[in-house]
């Protein structure tokens, strides 16, 4: 059986008639209610600026009374000293050339003298014979954005500080390493007689400190002793091994001049210290030259530990490598084996010597091939029978056009006999 009476209301149906009387009332809203109410302000003016109608929004931002404002106040009077200049030397013009104009950033005065940012947009309104009749502006508060625009700035200001100071600190490490780096390097190289030296030192990358190294330096008052090599690793662990490898081959060539005999000592003094969890080697060419007051000529003894081979740049415009068998990396074992090569160089001959940041530069568009060796065999080919200062400057050009091919730091020494 059914029971008796009327039905329940259903809750959908109650829902719904709550959102139509909700509905019906805002269309109760009349066109002056939403005009005067409205969230931004609104004012009309004559063509001369004279205020005509305002609403009350704006009334209350500006903190007047509309009969204060109405036919009393022109338009340039809401605004700032600056915002008045703004108005009659870009605003006003492009609206009379436009018939309208949007989103202009300018500040509105309050009763009180405080500033309101705001956001101004204006519409010129034509009668039916064209002529223009008033102007319909819009303005919106733009503190909000003002205040979002000062933080933007603010942080803006904050990175460039920051980046400024980068940039200050990068260029003070880079000085700190450069004075570092020279201090590994001798200032000058002695004169050797019946010897003409050049040398270059070529940094991959400023940030980082490197650990090629060379050095010429009178043995006893004939003979000289020459070396050049290249530490595994940057930075200063490596600037560490490079001051400890020239003292000690210094120090070894003072005690005794064979090559091999000095290189040995070197290999001793690195396993030693730096054994362990932390290995470190070196890569060395170690020589001496023996002038002839007599010929002209030099002997050189030279010998190598896991080095690339020098270079012999001979007079009569030809090149070759100069072999030296042997030749273990300086500091892997405890009692590695050295050889010794000689060679003489007479006059027009030049011995180059390198470290491998020269054959091992990306070349080409791609920056994919090495330089390798036998490019560097061709250019002492071409330019045999220079002297070693120009030699090194062809060189120091070459690794310059290598650019960001160039991975690592480049030695040269390069060592020659005058021409007669």
């Amino acid at each position: 059986m059914c029971p008796a009476g009327p039905l329940p209301d259903h809750p959908e149906a109650e829902d719904d008639q709550a959102s139509a009387a909700t509905f019906a009332a805002l269309m109760e809203d009349s066109a002056e209610e939403l005009y005067e109410s409205a969230p931004c302000g609104y004012l009309s003016t004559l063509m001369d600026g004279t205020i005509a109608k305002i609403n009350t929004t704006l009334l209350g931002w500006l903190g007047l009374e509309r009969e204060a404002v109405v036919g009393r106040m022109r338009f340039t009077d809401l605004l700032t000293v600056g915002g008045k200049l703004y108005h009659e030397t870009h605003f006003a013009p492009l609206l009379r050339m436009r018939g309208e104009i949007s989103g202009i950033a300018l500040d509105i005065k309050q009763a009180g003298g405080e500033r309101i940012p705001v956001l101004v947009s204006s519409a010129v309104k034509h009668g039916s014979d064209g002529e223009p009749q008033l102007i319909r502006t819009t303005v919106f508060d733009a503190r909000d954005r003002r205040a979002y625009e000062r933080e933007l700035l603010r942080g803006r200001k904050v990175a460039e500080e920051a980046l400024r100071q980068a940039e200050a600190d990068r260029a003070r490490l880079q000085d700190a390493l450069a004075v570092l780096q020279q201090s590994l390097l001798p200032d000058t190289l002695p004169e050797v007689p019946g010897v003409e030296a050049a040398a270059h030192y070529h940094t991959a990358s400023p940030d980082r400190l490197g650990g090629d190294f060379y050095d010429v330096f009178p043995i006893d008052g004939r003979r000289f002793a020459f070396f050049l090599g290249d530490v595994c690793g940057k930075g200063p662990q490596a600037a560490a091994v490079t001051s400890l490898t020239r003292y000690t081959l210094r120090a070894a060539a003072l005690h005794d001049a064979d090559p091999a005999s000095a290189l040995s000592t070197l290999n001793k003094v690195l396993h030693e210290r730096y054994t362990g969890g932390d290995p470190r080697y070196c890569t060395a060419i170690f020589g001496v030259l023996d002038p002839d007051p007599e010929t002209g000529n030099v002997a050189v003894r030279i010998a190598s530990g896991g080095h690339p081979p020098a270079v012999v740049m001979r007079a009569d415009g030809t090149a070759d490598f100069l072999p030296t068998p042997g030749g273990l990396l300086v500091g892997v074992l405890p009692a590695a084996h050295f050889a010794t090569a000689t060679t003489t160089l007479v006059p027009g001959d030049t011995l180059l010597l390198y470290t491998d940041g020269l054959t091992e530069a990306r070349t080409g568009q791609s920056r994919t091939s090495l330089y390798g060796d036998e490019a560097l065999l061709g250019f002492a080919t071409d330019h045999a029978g220079r002297p070693p200062h120009a030699v090194v400057k062809a060189l120091t050009g070459l690794l310059d056009d290598f650019g960001d091919g160039l991975d690592d730091d480049t030695a040269l020494l390069a060592l020659g006999v005058p021409r007669l």
